[in-house]
């Protein structure tokens, strides 16, 4: 299924997918994104991860930043200090590399989890109407570039999601910055992207 960005009920199209366990192309605040619900404890288990990694073709050690709505959800997941002046930076093109609470909600074993909670609102929207993080990654096969243009999207990946919601293309667009903290709250930058840090 395709609809626009634009359209009235795509917020609710685009939830209703991503709660089905179903894998979806939407717009982010930088670049078009595979993604997926990701898996809670006592909750949803669709392995979203696993079928966005098959389309991609994606190794299996590299993990997926998580999408949040809001800036205090992270500490849902983690009792990391993370400063005021990055919280300050979301929402935003901002990924937070955070340690795994003991008792975090999330389905998994990781150490550390990437979360963004995205500038654009109507993606908020849908994180919030989905009722847990979701996984996003850029639209391509691994090791080939970001697919900026919708047509080629559609082209591309059309037979393997979904749902693809369209808004412009995005070309040029830069990634979000990526940032990890530190148990004391010290902020180390991996990635400078679209935020300066």
């Amino acid at each position: 299924m395709i609809c626009n960005k634009s359209d009235e009920n795509s917020a609710e199209l685009a939830a209703d997918c991503l709660k089905k366990g179903e894998i979806a192309i939407i717009p982010t605040d930088t670049v078009y994104g595979f993604s997926g619900i990701a898996d809670l404890k006592n909750g949803n288990l669709f392995k979203t991860d696993e079928k966005i990694r098959t389309i991609k073709g994606r190794s299996e050690g590299k993990p997926f930043i998580h999408l949040i709505a809001k800036p205090e959800d992270v500490f849902l997941y983690t009792d990391d200090k993370i400063p005021e002046k990055i919280l300050a930076l979301w929402p935003g093109p901002l990924t937070v590399i955070v340690h795994s609470k003991k008792d975090i909600p999330l389905n998994s074993a990781a150490e550390t989890v990437a979360f963004r909670c995205p500038g654009d609102k109507w993606l908020r929207s849908v994180i919030e109407k989905a009722g847990a993080p979701v996984y996003s990654t850029s639209v391509n096969r691994s090791g080939s570039p970001v697919l900026e243009n919708i047509s080629e999207i559609r082209e591309e990946f059309g037979l393997e999601v979904s749902l693809i919601v369209e808004s412009h293309d995005v070309k040029g667009n830069v990634p979000s910055t990526i940032v990890s903290v530190d148990e004391k709250g010290i902020v180390k930058v991996v990635r400078q992207g679209a935020v300066k840090v």
